[in-house]
């Protein structure tokens, strides 16, 4: 997000609405490339992704007015944030789901131990 924000900010004079329509691409492939074993994690990084794609895109001169603007950022752009964050943990839900479903099927195939 940090690179696409950049790239933003380079072709698109720092699009906020640009930067959320490539947010939810990013988020649809986060949650198919994340491992298995890291499910439960991806929709915990998308939020932060987006946060720090947000720094090139916040103005300001100084500390103070770059906080206040990254703020901001945030509250207007909250939308995208949970839409992509939501879309993020139902595609990991239901990999998860599945994953359960393919493990239980393949214990009951399984012969017990010990027979």
């Amino acid at each position: 997000m940090l690179v696409l924000a950049f790239l933003d900010r380079l072709l698109f004079g720092a699009s906020q609405l640009v930067y959320g329509v490539l947010f939810l691409p990013v988020c649809v492939l986060t949650a198919f490339w994340v491992r298995r074993g890291d499910l439960v994690s991806a929709p915990v990084v998308v939020p932060i992704a987006f946060l720090l794609g947000l720094l090139p895109l916040a103005g300001g001169d100084g500390l103070g007015a770059r906080l206040m603007a990254l703020f901001t950022a945030l509250a207007t752009q909250a939308g995208w944030l949970y839409g992509g964050t939501l879309l993020t943990g139902s595609i990991v839900t239901v990999r998860k789901l599945r994953l359960m479903a393919r493990r239980a099927a393949a214990a009951r195939v399984r012969p017990p131990v010990g027979t």
